[in-house]
């Protein structure tokens, strides 16, 4: 397999698609190729023989917004169908997680934030008087809203593992994407 360079009329976006992009991170995706179109060469998209995109359309959405003539492409003409489709989610999936601790250090938060990065809201760690309330029989709250269905994937491993590490039999309850 080899990167061609096309013209980007050619590449059709994929119908079946299931990853959609909400309009912020859009905005973001579009910024980031017209500040960084290099980007594209190092991760073209993937197209199948008929140059219908099996990863990449969101990225092929937001070239076109950017007013790009061509793109690169990697045609992988020798996927099955049924490779085909497991390689439409496997590309979206992130199995990763961030150290947060290590993008705070070495890493200016705005401009990961201008990249399309989602940043945690980052708190102080309740106190146990904060945490009992002012009344002794009546549960502390604590309203946090998030962004995005990631931070608050993220932000309820973290919250567990504070309440069981200094708070046992300590609990949270999430409702409608607040914790």
């Amino acid at each position: 397999m080899s990167i061609k360079i096309v013209d980007i009329k050619t590449v059709k976006p994929n119908p079946s698609n299931p990853r959609h992009i909400k309009d912020h991170k859009f905005t973001q995706l579009v910024k980031s190729i017209r500040h960084f179109p290099e980007m594209l060469q190092l991760r073209p998209i993937v197209v199948d023989a008929d140059n219908i995109v099996l990863g990449g359309n969101m990225r092929l959405k937001a070239c076109i917004e950017a007013g790009l003539q061509e793109v690169p492409i990697i045609v992988a003409s020798e996927l099955t169908d049924e490779q085909q489709k497991e390689f439409i989610i496997k590309d979206n999936v992130g199995f990763g997680e961030w150290d947060w601790e290590q993008l705070a250090n070495e890493w200016e938060i705005e401009q990961l934030s201008d990249w399309g990065l989602d940043l945690p809201i980052i708190m102080e760690e309740p106190s146990m008087e904060d945490l009992i309330g002012e009344e002794k029989n009546k549960p502390a709250t604590m309203k946090i809203t998030f962004t995005s269905p990631e931070q608050l994937q993220k932000a309820e491993i973290d919250i567990q593992e504070i309440l069981d590490r200094k708070y046992k039999g300590a609990y949270f309850s999430v409702s409608a994407g607040e914790i």
